[in-house]
């Protein structure tokens, strides 16, 4: 598994420039704006990625909080319980999965009310007759007409919170050659940092195929905002602070000693 350790060292390299990670965030707001412009001026021709239908939106982008789940639960559980030997940290770090998947589903929800509550259900995708006796969009969708609302970008807020979810979970990766793990949890947590490593460029390409393909500017502009508000907040004004799930371990030596 010679290779599987060179791609880790790479990655890991370019994770500890402090400008990456830093400039995450601004990136995707970038993309979102230029890709918004772009689509708005169609300079982007037609591809197999503005079919809705193609298979990293159906099975990857639908299901991305799953995935994202999946593959950094683990990742999770292991790298705290092998730096710290302490269930009562392991659990406290797994509530940041709780609270990240309790802001997914606030703001989803919300976006699907506010869509609902500003829409209008019309005969045609022409949008010239209105069904006013449909005040729902599942009514309106269930009679198999078109349901016109103020839909917020989901998948720029789910797909950018996503992205830097993994990229601060992920941080004490550069500190596990330094940890005392036996063979199998290394190489498990190395192949779960590829896949998070990979998953994260399928988000931030179909964020930009969003960008560049779907939704009005201000949607995909406010879902963007949406999902960089969610990270701030945690990551940067409620983890550092006590009564939170806290920041992942940067350098497990010194908090082994204080949970030993």
């Amino acid at each position: 598994m010679a290779a599987v350790d060179v791609i880790v060292d790479n990655l890991v390299a370019l994770w500890r420039v402090p400008s990456v990670r830093q400039s995450l965030p601004w990136v995707f707001l970038l993309i979102s704006l230029v890709g918004s412009c772009a689509k708005e001026l169609e300079l982007v021709p037609q591809t197999y990625f503005s079919n809705r239908r193609n298979v990293f939106n159906v099975y990857f982008v639908k299901m991305s909080w799953g995935w994202t789940l999946l593959l950094l639960t683990p990742f999770i559980a292991l790298c705290n319980y092998s730096f710290s030997r302490s269930m009562s940290f392991l659990c406290q770090r797994l509530m940041s999965v709780v609270v990240a998947t309790a802001i997914w589903y606030i703001c989803t929800e919300t976006f699907f009310y506010i869509e609902d509550v500003t829409g209008l259900c019309f005969e045609t995708c022409t949008m010239n007759v209105i069904k006013k006796e449909l005040t729902s969009k599942a009514s309106c969708k269930r009679a198999n007409l078109y349901w016109q609302g103020y839909d917020i970008s989901g998948h720029s807020f789910i797909l950018s919170y996503a992205a830097l979810f993994i990229m601060e979970e992920t941080v004490p990766m550069a500190s596990l050659k330094t940890a005392s793990l036996s063979a199998l949890p290394q190489m498990v947590l190395k192949l779960l940092y590829v896949a998070l490593n990979l998953i994260m460029i399928i988000w931030v390409w179909m964020f930009s195929c969003t960008s560049v393909y779907f939704h009005d500017p201000s949607h995909k502009l406010l879902g963007t905002l949406c999902g960089l508000l969610g990270w701030y907040l945690t990551y940067r004004v409620w983890y550092p602070k006590p009564l939170s799930p806290g920041l992942p371990l940067k350098c497990p030596c010194k908090e082994q000693k204080q949970h030993a």
